[in-house]
């Protein structure tokens, strides 16, 4: 039931998110969508959305899911780590057969839009956003390994920061960020249904925990 809870209040923000940018994306031209998207800025949230960004890396990922191997069961490891490697493969694959220009490419065009500092700024593979994805299917298997609504909406929250730290930082377009939150949560959410799902939750070695193990 907890599980339940989560997604569903994740899946509420997530459509919020989708159904806004989508019709932000569909009814306004890329380059100004991009302008747009920068109401307010300075240099406390060029700070914040500069270290935020960071946990959409895969580093983050990736150490997650080893510490949930170890302290939890096998089950939530496959949760954590299929969602995010399996979604950072699409990704991939994606970014190289769109080979979309990133935003830096189109500089002299944007015009007085604020650019933050020191940060090194990407040039091409813009479509779809490898951060947002991560980001995204990081934090649904997140809500789904902690559980209750409000866990669902605090990470979906956290996801759609994470995603708009993109776009703030000038990396991804808004349609990139749209794209990769798809990725991450479809990934992640079919990955729950395999890992959870009766076939998965009659057998007993995914609910084997690895510390547990290691002190028999």
């Amino acid at each position: 039931m907890r599980m339940r809870h989560a997604t569903q209040g994740f899946f509420v923000v997530w459509m919020v998110y989708t159904v806004a940018l989508g019709i932000a994306v569909l009814i306004t031209e890329p380059l100004e969508l991009h302008r747009s998207m920068h109401p307010v800025n300075g240099t406390y949230l060029d700070l914040f959305f500069t270290y935020i960004t960071h946990v959409g890396d895969g580093l983050v990922p990736t150490a997650l899911a080893l510490v949930i191997l170890l302290f939890r069961d096998v089950r939530s490891f496959l949760m954590m780590g299929i969602s995010c490697a399996a979604s950072a493969i699409v990704v991939q694959v994606s970014k190289h057969f769109f080979a979309h220009d990133r935003p830096f490419m189109f500089k002299a065009e944007l015009g007085d839009l604020h650019w933050v500092g020191d940060v090194e700024l990407h040039h091409h593979f813009s479509f779809p956003s490898g951060h947002a994805t991560a980001a995204f299917s990081m934090c649904y298997a997140l809500a789904v390994l902690v559980g209750g609504r409000f866990a669902g909406i605090v990470f979906a929250a956290l996801a759609v920061l994470i995603a708009y730290s993109r776009v703030y930082l000038s990396q991804h377009f808004t349609e990139d960020i749209l794209a990769g939150a798809a990725i991450g949560v479809v990934t992640a959410w079919l990955v729950q249904r395999w890992v959870y799902g009766p076939g998965m939750l009659a057998k007993r070695w995914p609910e084997k925990r690895l510390l547990g193990h290691l002190n028999q």
